[in-house]
């Protein structure tokens, strides 16, 4: 799990951080569209669309920008019908990757997450040979001194969540997806400040790569994040001292 957080707290590591928030914002509203337009505009009932707007607002996606793409995908939007896909492939090193695309054109999509991942030292998979390592699971880092721990267990068995680990600056709640709206108002009405809380695929095993790997795999990723398409990735990197130095002067 350490490793987990560890890819989250330095995947936007470059500059243009500017351009950067941009697009994620650009990224959010589609999502944030097309669950309102295929589950309804209310988030008490729609649960893709909480958590959508949970994650917008966890970039610090304006309450303004957030009720537009609300209303824009209840009202039908502009009419053009988004897919949900897939990906799945191998960076340097071996590295899993899996990676998760909106998109109106599956042609355009898987054209562009090929010629990104080739391009950078990786190459596709066939369809399950990634997946299997993967576990999705509700993620709610949060913000709670180390005393606190006894406590916060009360709290997430009393919402039936899976696991928790201790995480910089406090600790990692694990969930079943279908449990995501429970632990975050168990969590809520407890009184603990939740940082931040997403749905993300986490490995069930990890690997090491070297130095020159890891760059070369960050280069990936980040042109994979520059597709207005993908939404987001997942490796199967275990997050050594080494590999975070690489990373944080890459």
């Amino acid at each position: 799990m350490a490793g987990h957080s560890k890819f989250k707290n330095i995947q936007h590591r470059k500059a243009a951080v500017d351009a950067k928030r941009s697009r994620a914002f650009s990224k959010h509203a589609r999502l944030i569209m097309n669950a309102a337009r295929t589950g309804g505009g209310d988030p008490a009932t729609n649960l893709t669309l909480r958590y959508s707007i949970d994650r917008a607002r966890s970039d610090n996606m304006t309450n303004d920008a957030i009720d537009r793409a609300v209303k824009k995908g209840a009202g039908g939007g502009d009419g053009v019908a988004m897919e949900e896909l897939t990906y799945e492939g191998y960076g340097p090193g071996g590295v899993a990757i899996l990676v998760d695309a909106l998109t109106d054109n599956r042609n355009r999509t898987i054209s562009e997450v090929r010629m990104a991942v080739e391009k950078n030292g990786g190459n596709m998979a066939e369809t399950g040979s990634v997946a299997w390592n993967f576990d999705r699971k509700a993620i709610f880092l949060v913000e709670a001194p180390a005393d606190k721990e006894e406590a916060l267990l009360e709290v997430m068995l009393e919402a039936e969540a899976d696991e928790l680990n201790e995480s910089e600056g406090g600790f990692e709640v694990l969930a079943d997806v279908s449990r995501f709206a429970v632990v975050q108002d168990a969590l809520k009405a407890a009184g603990y400040a939740v940082s931040k809380s997403q749905i993300a695929p986490l490995p069930k095993t990890t690997v090491e790569a070297n130095t020159e790997q890891v760059v070369q795999l960050l280069a990936l990723l980040e042109a994979l994040d520059e597709l207005d398409d993908v939404q987001s990735t997942a490796t199967n990197l275990e997050w050594t001292d080494e590999a975070v130095a690489a990373a944080e002067q890459a």
